[in-house]
């Protein structure tokens, strides 16, 4: 009996250990946020803007974004906080989405225009020729465990 619960208890150990590794690595191996100067800068002469919010019905406690984006012709600017997680990317899509199951409804129409590598202000170059008006939202995404983390609506006209 002493020996099942001393497996199971480096077991729980192990699984917690595990868990918090996958929680903090990304948190260590973030790239540096760019400064809020650099990031005004990008933001001025952008031609929409919205907002990330907690409140989404896919948001939750570990995936989440709160702050300013603006979308421009060869930029996406943002200024705010992420949840810290691995492997997120932009897309940009023709329908708002605010969880995992429209995200994955949707997915064949969006776009992915590049990565997000830290937990705060970031500047995205979207790849030339891309025309920013055949969408309407920006979201965030966590590849690896398909977890939706937040969007912002910056067109309100019914794009596509």
């Amino acid at each position: 009996m002493k020996l099942l619960k001393a497996l199971l208890s480096h077991l729980l150990a192990a699984m917690i250990g595990f868990a918090a590794g996958i929680y903090v690595l990304p948190i260590l191996t973030a790239q540096p946020e760019p400064g809020m100067e650099e990031v005004r800068f990008a933001m001025q002469g952008a031609s929409f803007e919205g907002e990330f919010r907690r409140e989404l019905a896919g948001s939750d406690l570990l995936h989440w974004g709160e702050g300013r984006v603006t979308v421009g012709p060869d930029r996406i600017a943002f200024a705010g906080r992420i949840a810290p997680g691995p492997d997120y990317k932009l897309y940009l899509s023709p329908v708002f989405v605010e969880d995992e199951a429209t995200f994955e409804r949707h997915r064949l129409q969006m776009r992915r225009v590049g990565e997000v590598r830290n937990f705060g202000n970031f500047i995205v170059p979207l790849p030339e020729g891309l025309d920013v008006r055949n969408f309407n939202t920006v979201i965030i995404w966590c590849e690896t465990f398909g977890e939706f983390i937040s969007a912002a609506r910056y067109r309100d006209d019914g794009a596509r």
